[in-house]
């Protein structure tokens, strides 16, 4: 492990070798500035990562209280301030990943402008995204760390000694805001040469676990929404296959694949594979196909048909060339989709489903542990749900079965305000909060994220400021609802001109410089000096 010591011997160490020319060259301040940027390339990063989650899902099989979080991002800025207040209001950055998701690359940062979540966006803004998250986690951890050396640099001109130490102890055991990504390549953006193509970008800016699903990629659809087309599981295995041998190629050797399945609510495939012998998997995604049994007279000329149990079928088929599943085929295609992957190279499983519901997750992964007995999903508590709605209709249900009394509740408007304040609602909401880990401890949920939180809260908090700022309250909308709030939470951003890197950036001037920097930070009129050291 580097520490600062070791950093400023290895300097010293150089300058001896390249004589006086590096005579100004402070050993210092030149491991000062190493240390505040331990990562050098995405690549260090997607293993560093790597490793973290690897651990992580090691400490879930064995506890599944241990379960992993993260929130979905779609600025660095955003992925900057979570990790910031999870070391402020926790201490730690363990088990909190961030989720990139293609939905928000979609709607947020698309050069076409919003757009649905159909794979139109330029597949680049995704590998570009991923850098912008870390470029940002990096900057955190220099800011972070600048403040540390500019408290030993105070302590050691105090001759505080046992300040000196301490504060060089926080140095060396500093905690990076540099944590995994779960980031979405959707289903591939193209054939298995394209996914393998994009995944090494990713991976080169420092994604270490890749989420594909396994939707048709000309035709791709949001998961919470109808028209999903699934493909046959040799061609979702050779995208597993091309991102495995991505992430060997970039040396990435624990990099994690979680394969999605959008099954659960897709009724239709492109194509149907090519059987070689009954019961392979092809024969298997076959037999769920939506067919009717016909004599060979009433077949037509240029007709697909299906020998099935001895007898013709011919298969459902829309005007579109799509071919129709069976109604009820869902769950069991989920399971086989989620069994195939984990045979054939994938990590973690992520099943996508119509309600956020405990027991069905469990029904779902049950089935699949009974072939892979480690099988962990990351989970989507996806904003697409009307969580309110659901779990208070969850409760009722439960209640009918408790035999408690529901005549006081309509169970199709459970929504309404008026019930609020009910004993149902407080007991949905004791639910939800717990939903976590209830599901991580019966539904082998390893990984709970949402999806495109900060895409509603910029949402929300715009709404309110404008609400306020442009009716009655004018500038009181901002200092009351924004400023006053940052300044009494210790919110490190109401410094706005040294978390952009002001500080940093006076340190620098005067590294390089020394007195004749001219530095930002210092003067009285610097207006930031009005929120405190």
């Amino acid at each position: 492990m580097t520490t600062y010591q070791t950093a400023i011997d290895a300097i010293r160490e150089l300058k001896a070798k390249f004589g006086n020319t590096w005579a100004d060259i402070s050993p210092e301040d030149a491991a000062r500035m190493q240390l505040q940027n331990r990562f050098k390339t995405g690549l260090d990063i997607a293993k560093y990562t790597a490793a973290i989650m690897r651990r992580d899902m090691a400490e879930y099989d064995a506890d599944s209280s241990k379960y992993t979080q993260s929130l979905g991002c779609w600025h660095g800025f955003i992925a900057q301030q979570k990790m910031i207040a999870n070391k402020k209001y926790f201490g730690t950055t363990s088990k909190r990943y961030i989720y990139l998701s293609g939905w928000m690359v979609a709607a947020l940062r698309s050069e076409f402008g919003p757009l649905p979540d159909q794979s139109m966006h330029e597949k680049t803004s995704v590998p570009a995204l991923i850098e912008e998250i870390y470029t940002f986690l990096r900057q955190a951890d220099a800011k972070e760390l600048n403040d540390l050396f500019r408290a030993l640099n105070k302590a050691k001109e105090a001759g505080d000694a046992a300040k000196v130490a301490e504060i060089t102890a926080q140095i060396d055991n500093f905690e990076t805001h540099v944590v995994p990504i779960i980031a979405d390549i959707d289903a591939g953006f193209g054939n298995e040469e394209a996914t393998y193509l994009l995944a090494k970008k990713m991976i080169e800016a420092g994604a270490c676990a890749l989420q594909i699903e396994n939707q048709v990629s000309d035709a791709k659809q949001c998961g919470h929404q109808a028209g999903k087309v699934t493909v046959p599981h040799e061609d979702f295995i050779a995208k597993i296959h091309a991102l495995r041998y991505a992430f060997l190629e970039m040396g990435v050797e624990d990099g994690i694949i979680v394969a999605r399945t959008d099954s659960e609510g897709a009724d239709l495939t492109q194509k149907i594979p090519v059987s070689k012998e009954p019961g392979d998997i092809a024969s298997k995604y076959i037999s769920y196909l939506d067919t009717q049994e016909i004599d060979i007279s009433e077949a037509q000329e240029d007709e697909i048909l299906i020998k099935r149990d001895g007898k013709l079928h011919r298969p459902t088929r829309l005007p579109s060339g799509l071919y129709q599943f069976r109604e009820g085929t869902q769950i069991d295609r989920v399971v086989l989709d989620c069994i195939t992957s984990l045979q054939n190279g994938a990590d973690l499983l992520w099943i996508e489903t119509p309600t956020p519901n405990v027991k069905e997750i469990a029904h779902m992964v049950n089935r699949v542990r009974e072939v892979i007995p480690n099988a962990k999903l990351v989970y989507n508590n996806s904003p697409s749900f009307n969580w309110t709605l659901n779990f208070r209709q969850q409760a009722y249900d439960r209640w009918v079965a408790e035999g408690k009394d529901v005549s006081g509740y309509d169970r199709a408007k459970l929504m309404s305000a008026e019930y609020d304040d009910s004993e149902l609602a407080a007991d949905a909401d004791e639910k939800i909060r717990t939903f976590q880990a209830d599901a991580a401890r019966e539904a082998g949920v390893f990984h709970h994220l949402i999806t495109l939180p900060t895409y509603h809260t910029a949402a929300l908090s715009t709404h309110e400021l404008a609400k306020g700022y442009f009716g009655d309250e004018g500038m009181l909308a901002y200092v009351a609802g924004v400023q006053r709030k940052e300044i009494r939470g210790g919110i490190a951003c109401v410094k706005h001109q040294a978390m952009a890197g002001s500080d940093i950036g006076d340190d620098h001037k005067e590294i390089f410089a020394g007195d004749n920097a001219l530095k930002a930070g210092d003067d009285a009129k610097n207006t930031m000096n009005q929120f405190g050291g």
